[in-house]
This record gives structure tokens, C-alpha cells and sequence, in this order.
């Protein structure tokens, strides 16, 4: 069998003819080092390929042979004791190391500086792990150099059976830290302190049991002490004599970039999946299902009274035994199903004791990273003991605390915790959080000025527009506003009744071009000259006239919308009906036509010549009488309710006849019918009026 990547060769089982070989050809800026294998009674049991560079032998002229073999001076293989579960003791040391004088293919003698680290299992069985570390003459060229051990960028161990680690190269302690094995460590997660057991602790398992070797599988592995993170790929060969069970493993690594591209990877899901809506909740909670479980196991996104969420404001709060009240719970997600680690759930008011990693992220303005959580006494825990007990029972062994902070304000913290994954974060791991942060907050920020600003705007139309509408003596009438939420703001969607003299009654409805306040403000001066001019008690379309007038000055002047030139007017539909000739006179500015429905039940749009928006200064306007059964229903509304994106603005108006058809006698019922029809295949992508009046005798 043989180990691909690695390029140990062992000894054929089945034809001593046939040989399996292969190199690190996945990594040919790393050539494999010079490793072999030997029985207990000497035999060589694999060659590694990079023994053949040094010494020109092939595998198959050397497996199953005798070491003395190559070398020049008799020599004496070292003695291990047999007690049962002895691993590699000579005396108290784990391996030995000296110089021997080896033959060359080519017949020369070389010195070569060699440790061999003996296994040893509880049957008895035994094998020699030998490792040529250094050439004391020097290297008689580049790749032979390169098969030196202590001269390889490629990080050596040697695993026992109970995945202790026994043995390690300088590249492997240098690079990763690891402490020289003089002694097998006590446990097996002692050993593999730092190394991502998840994936580690299976692979090695695997190899032991399966005499196959593993390549190409990637191990990671975080300083407990100051963060610092090693990536690599590696590859693992069972350590066996003969055909025995392995007594152990070797792993062969190479630090790779692959935690950069993951990174990069993540960051680029991050871009596509925060802040797809202008939703704080919804932001804060894209931000922790995109960190779980990729980067942590527990995320939590606690925003403070800056990013208003509703409710009493904070400061108002009283303190609780827990702490005081600093956050409102806006994102939360964890690896495990009902969110154990959790105190609050979202929505919830959170309680934070005034000396915490909490408080120190959100007003120092700087990420608390705390690699091993210290939860004894001493530390700031002893004023919080609820989170003490949820932190000792879910196994929280890491975390992070990052400030949301966007244009200069401070938005709130977003915690990241480990605890099913055993490496602690790394500082590799503290930079990817404050990227993702980075990106959270400014949507956050974004959702935040919307939010501001719609409710404002959504405050100024409320005021502007009637609170209740009334047809008079002559007309029952029934009317629905609904405000989008997928702009920069509410829109200048407006409607209202006027009752003139004689019992006739003025119906209007309109749309004042952009969103937000501006929109509404604008909104409001359209109403409230619509009134000025009806009070002159103006047919429809010289009405419209003159209010186009006034409002291309205003919009010149900038009076209409100072700062804000692109509010320069928009649509309106000015009808009044008389009850005593039962005839409504109509003129529309830009604005959607109307929607006739006969006693009968019968729906059709009304045929209405239009004129151009009010603020082009391009009119005149026309105006058409309508004669009106008693008992006939008028249907005025705003182009939200019929258009869409997706389909053409008559596929809209077809779906608005059809829902007005056959209307109940209950208009409020025909309201709610309509809209639920209209905006049932999705949301209005624009502020939606509709005001709908039905036609009776009047006295």
C-alpha cells in the first residue's frame, strides 16, 4: 500500500514485485522528507521518496530488507522495553538521535543525523519511526537538502494509538508551538490543545483503524495563549510493523492560505445576504445566521437606544439583579435547536452587569477578544451568575465582543461564542468578525435612517391627510391608504372629499412625485390648494389649470420644495358630482382613469381624456361629464395599486375591474376586497390610495 502525497512505500503483501509509489505532487513547492519505517527486528518496513533523494535507493530495493544493510559501520539497533503499553521509552527520554554513516546508491559513504522514535503496543508489537533531521558534511545538493527534516518547511509529528503526540520536527514546533514530546501527554485533548478536534480527532481514528492513509485533509490550529492561527494541509500514514495493527500515526502538514479563501468566502455571502431589506430586526438577524455556524456556534446582535426598536426607552428602564438595561435583542442564532446559550430571546431587554466585556466593546469603541474565557471567581461573572451557569452548562469556552459602529455613531455589540467547536477564536478570527460587523453596520445604519425618516414622514402624512372622509347627503364613500415599505420613504399618495354648494360633492385623489417627507410635505400643499381653488367653486378642469400654474411657480421659486428640486408636482383626478342632474364632471392630470360600476354590477373603465401632470406648465385640461344612475359606484385610486415591475400597467387595471366587479353593499367590505386582491401574488412596490363612492338620492 502506500501513502499518496506523501511518498512512503510499504512492504508488498501480496507480490514482492509490485511497488506502489507516489509523490507530493500536490505540492511540489514542499518535497516530501526523509522518513522510514522499521520493524522490530530492523526490517524496512516503508521508504519514503524523499529517502530516495537523499540516497539514490529505490523502495523496492530496500523494503523488506535488513537496515544494517546501508550501513557502513556495524551498528546497534537501540533496545526498547517490553512492557506492555510502553511507548518508545529509552530510559526516561521518547526518542533517540545521534549520527550514523550511511551507503550511497552510488557507493560513497554520507554522514547522516537521524532521531528514532520507537511505538509500542500492548501486544508486544513494535516499530522504529526514523526521521533523518540533518546532514553534518551538508547536502550534496538542492533536493537532497530539502529531504532534511530540520531544513523542510513541512511540519512532522508522530501520534501513539491513543492519538498522543510523542514526537514533533523544529518546523512543527517552531511554526506551531508545539512542545518537544520528552514525555507522552495525559490526555488526548491535552495534546491536541488548540487543533480543531472535530476534524483532527476523526481523520486520525480513521487511519488507525483503517491501515489507509488520509491526504489532503485540512487541520487548523489556534494558540490558546495569544490567538494566532495556523492553517494546513495535511496528510496521515498509519505507523504499523509488518501487517499489525498501527501503534501509531504520522502527519505530515504544510501551512496553506485555504483560511484566506474561506474567509474571502464568507465576506462575499455576507455582501449578498446583509441588508437586503431597510429592516433593522431583519439586518441584525442576517448578521448572525451568516456567522453560524461558520465562524461561532453562538451568535447574539444587541442593539442600543440609537437604532430605535420601540418600546420604553432604555434609560427609563429600572436596573435589574442581572445589571442594567443597555441593549434590545435584535439578532440571535446558535448551532443547537431552542438557543440554550441565550438569556434573551429577541425583542427582550438586555440586562448587562456595569463591569462587563459588554459595556467595555460598546463604550470603549474597540473589539473585547477574550481567546479562553476566564469564568472563575475574580472575574466579572461574579455580579452576573445567571450567565455564569449558562456559560459553565452550554461548554462557552471563547468569545467575542465587537462594537456596531456606523457614521460616527455607536449602534450597539454583536457577540460571537464558541463552545461545540473546541479551538478557541483566533486573531484571523477577530478580524473576519469586524469585517462582517463593518458590513452589518452601515445597513444597519441605512435601516436605522430609514426607519427615522419614514416614521417621520409617516407622522407629517397622517397630519396632512383627513382623518375621515364624508360624501355628504349625496354619496356613501369608503377609502384605504397603505404606505410601502420598499422605498427611501412613504410616497405623496393623497385623497380627499369636499362638499360645494348646492349638495354637490368634489371627489379628488392624487400623487406628488418622490418619497419621504419631502413627498408628504409636498403632498399637503397640493391638498390644501386643491381647497383654496374649490372654494371658487371652478369646473373640474379649470380647476386643474390653475393648480398647475401655482405649482410650476412654486416649484421655480423653490418655495414647493426647497432643497428638494426634484418634488416638482405629480398627478391628480378632480371629478364633483351633482346629485340633482346625477352628473359627474371629471378631469384628469396625469392621473390613472377611473373605474365605473353600474347598479348592475358591472365594471369598466371610464373613457376620460388626460391632460399632463400639474407642474409642467404644459396643460389645459379637458374636462367630461359622466351621467350617473342612482346606485352607481366610482372607484378612484393611485397607480401603486395597479402597477408592477413585472407585468404591464393594463394587466393591473384588468385584475382592478375584475375585483371591483359585483360589489358587496358594505363599500368598506369592497375596500378590503380589492386590496386583498390587487396585492395577493406580492406587496405594493408603491404607496397605494384608493377611495371608492357610491351614488344615492339626495334630499
Amino acid at each position: 500500500m502506500a501513502t499518496e502525497g506523501i511518498g512512503m512505500v510499504y512492504e508488498p503483501e501480496a507480490d514482492p514485485t509490485v511497488t506502489h509509489s507516489a509523490g507530493f505532487a500536490q505540492v511540489p513547492e514542499a518535497p516530501t522528507p526523509a522518513l522510514a519505517l522499521l520493524d522490530s527486528d530492523g526490517t524496512v518496513v516503508a521508504w519514503g521518496e524523499g529517502c530516495r533523494r537523499l540516497l539514490g535507493h529505490r523502495a523496492q530495493d530496500i523494503v523488506g530488507h535488513p537496515v544494517q544493510q546501508l550501513l557502513t559501520a556495524s551498528a546497534e539497533i537501540a533496545s526498547w522495553p517490553p512492557a506492555p503499553g510502553a511507548l518508545d521509552r529509552g530510559g526516561d527520554r521518547q526518542s533517540v538521535a545521534g549520527v550514523v554513516e550511511v551507503t550511497h546508491a552510488e557507493g560513497r559513504s554520507l554522514r547522516l543525523t537521524v532521531e528514532i522514535i520507537a511505538l509500542s503496543g500492548e501486544d508486544g508489537a513494535r516499530c522504529w519511526f526514523v526521521a533523518v533531521t540533518d546532514a553534518p558534511d551538508g547536502a550534496e545538493n538542492v533536493e537532497a537538502a530539502a529531504s532534511l527534516l530540520d531544513r523542510s518547511t513541512l511540519a512532522v509529528g508522530v501520534w501513539d494509538a491513543d492519538m498522543r503526540l510523542v514526537w514533533s520536527n523544529r518546523t512543527c514546533r517552531e511554526v506551531v508551538s508545539l512542545f518537544e514530546a520528552n514525555a507522552p501527554t495525559p490526555s488526548t485533548r491535552h495534546a491536541m490543545r488548540g487543533f480543531d478536534r472535530t476534524t483532527i480527532e476523526p481523520v486520525l481514528r480513521k487511519v488507525l483503524r483503517s491501515k489507509e492513509p488520509v491526504t489532503e485533509s485540512l487541520v487548523r490550529w489556534v494558540s490558546p495563549e495569544d490567538g494566532r492561527e495556523i492553517v494546513s494541509s495535511s496528510s496521515v500514514f498509519p505507523l504499523a510493523p509488518g501487517a499489525g495493527s498501527p501503534l501509531g500515526v504520522c502527519t505530515i502538514s504544510l501551512v496553506t492560505k485555504s483560511g484566506e479563501r474561506e474567509r474571502l468566502a464568507l465576506l462575499g455571502r455576507a455582501a449578498r445576504r446583509i441588508g437586503t431589506t431597510l429592516d433593522v430586526v431583519r439586518t441584525a438577524q442576517e448578521l448572525a445566521d451568516i456567522a453560524v455556524p461558520t465562524l461561532a456556534d453562538y451568535v447574539t446582535v444587541d442593539l442600543a437606544d440609537a437604532v430605535p426598536l420601540g418600546g420604553e426607552p432604555l434609560e427609563r428602564l429600572p436596573e435589574a439583579e442581572s445589571g442594567v438595561p443597555v441593549f434590545r435583542r435584535a439578532g440571535l442564532a446558535s448551532v443547537h435547536g431552542g438557543k440554550p446559550e441565550a438569556a434573551f430571546t429577541v425583542g427582550d431587554v438586555v440586562y448587562v452587569p456595569p463591569a462587563s466585556p459588554f459595556l467595555t466593546a460598546l463604550y470603549g469603541d474597540r473589539s473585547y477578544f477574550e481567546p479562553v474565557m476566564k469564568t472563575g471567581p475574580g472575574t466579572w461573572l461574579d455580579n452576573d451568575p445567571q450567565r455564569r451557569r449558562l456559560i459553565r452548562e452550554t461548554g462557552m469556552h471563547s468569545v467575542m465582543v465587537i462594537p456596531l459602529r456606523a457614521r460616527g455613531t455607536v449602534l450597539g455589540i454583536a457577540v460571537f461564542v464558541r463552545n461545540d467547536n473546541l479551538v478557541p477564536f483566533s486573531r484571523e478570527d477577530l478580524l473576519l468578525a469586524e469585517e462582517l460587523v463593518v458590513q452589518a453596520s452601515l445597513s444597519l445604519d441605512n435601516a436605522r435612517r430609514y426607519a427615522r425618516e419614514r416614521a417621520a414622514a409617516l407622522t407629517l402624512q397622517r397630519s396632512l391627510l383627513p382623518q375621515a372622509l364624508s360624501g355628504g347627503a349625496t354619496m356613501n364613500v369608503a377609502h384605504r391608504y397603505l404606505p410601502s415599505d420598499r422605498h427611501e420613504g412613504v410616497g405623496g399618495d393623497w385623497m380627499d372629499t369636499i362638499e360645494l354648494p348646492g349638495g354637490r360633492i368634489a371627489l379628488v385623489i392624487g400623487d406628488v412625485v418622490g418619497h419621504g417627507v419631502n413627498a408628504a410635505a409636498a403632498m399637503g400643499r397640493m391638498r390644501t390648494a386643491v381647497h383654496t381653488l374649490a372654494v371658487l367653486d371652478q369646473p373640474p378642469a379649470e380647476l386643474l389649470d390653475h393648480l398647475d400654474k401655482v405649482t410650476t411657480q412654486l416649484a421655480e421659486s423653490g418655495t414647493w420644495s426647497l432643497g428638494h428640486a426634484s418634488v416638482t408636482g405629480g398627478t391628480c383626478l378632480y371629478c364633483v358630482y351633482d346629485p340633482a342632474t346625477r352628473i359627474c364632471t371629471l378631469a384628469r392630470a396625469g392621473h390613472p382613469p377611473p373605474v365605473l360600476v353600474t347598479p348592475d354590477g358591472h365594471a369598466a373603465i371610464a373613457g376620460t381624456p388626460v391632460g399632463p401632470p400639474v407642474g409642467t406648465g404644459t396643460g389645459p385640461y379637458e374636462s367630461v361629464d359622466l351621467e350617473l344612475a342612482e346606485g352607481t359606484l366610482l372607484a378612484l385610486y393611485t397607480d401603486g395599486l395597479v402597477e408592477s415591475r413585472h407585468a404591464d400597467i393594463d394587466v393591473g387595471l384588468d385584475r382592478l375591474v375584475d375585483a371591483l366587479r359585483q360589489p358587496p353593499a358594505d363599500l368598506e367590505a369592497l375596500c378590503d376586497r380589492v386590496v386583498a386582491r390587487m396585492t395577493s401574488d406580492a406587496p405594493s412596490e408603491d404607496d397605494v390610495a384608493l377611495l371608492v363612492a357610491r351614488t344615492h338620492a339626495g334630499g
